[in-house]
């Protein structure tokens, strides 16, 4: 895989798990805090893209898809 791409992906996931955390925090609603942490955190664990882009789309749109 090419590592500028990997940079960029990781970036991107990185600044929309940031949101999600500051949305969360501040509306006070679990689900996109969570969400927002752990689409921050897991681009460090994870190397494969077969399980890497699959993660982030569940994780980015899991809030969605679970209203409090």
């Amino acid at each position: 895989m090419d590592s500028s791409l990997k940079i960029f992906l990781d970036l991107f996931v990185g600044s929309l798990g940031f949101a999600y955390f500051i949305y969360g925090k501040k509306q006070r609603v679990l689900i996109p805090t969570l969400c927002g942490v752990s689409l921050m955190a897991y681009p460090y664990f994870v190397q494969r893209m077969l399980i890497y882009i699959p993660v982030a789309l569940l994780l980015a749109i899991l809030p969605f898809l679970i209203r409090e």
